[in-house]
């Protein structure tokens, strides 16, 4: 029997509604300036957050192969059918933001509406029911 760490997961998942809220806000009021592009800096920074931590979370709850960096979590998850195609690449496309995101934060453009904030916030919701239907079926 696996143990899944359904709490963690779903406490996860209840951040993405604020996230993609966050994200459908700026993009309807986006005017370039410092504080949107900050609020939406933030956002992808916590929507890559919830992905990579519900994945590492089914990772280790159904013993799935061990993850060697944030794709190949998203990678894995997709594998194992958690979710379909169309989620897994706009996730792979999140997660690469990691590194700019957090590292070379100094460079990242805040003054420009970033593609996936447009898509993300429908991906999200698509994510977690995926996810939720995923553990239903399979505990």
């Amino acid at each position: 029997m696996y143990y899944v760490n359904q709490e963690q997961i779903e406490r996860r998942l209840n951040a993405i509604p604020e996230v993609a809220d966050g994200l459908r806000t700026v993009q309807a009021s986006w005017d370039n300036g410092l504080i949107a592009g900050m609020v939406q800096e933030r956002a992808l920074h916590l929507a890559i957050e919830i992905v990579t931590d519900v994945g590492s979370y089914l990772i280790d709850g159904f013993i799935m192969r061990d993850a060697s960096s944030y794709e190949d979590i998203i990678d894995i998850v997709h594998q194992e059918n958690v979710f379909p195609k169309e989620i897994h690449e706009v996730l792979l496309e999140l997660v690469k933001l990691r590194k700019p995101l957090v590292q070379e934060y100094y460079e990242w453009d805040r003054h420009a509406l970033h593609p996936l904030s447009r898509v993300l916030p429908e991906t999200l919701e698509q994510f977690a029911v995926a996810v939720r239907d995923y553990l239903a079926k399979e505990l």
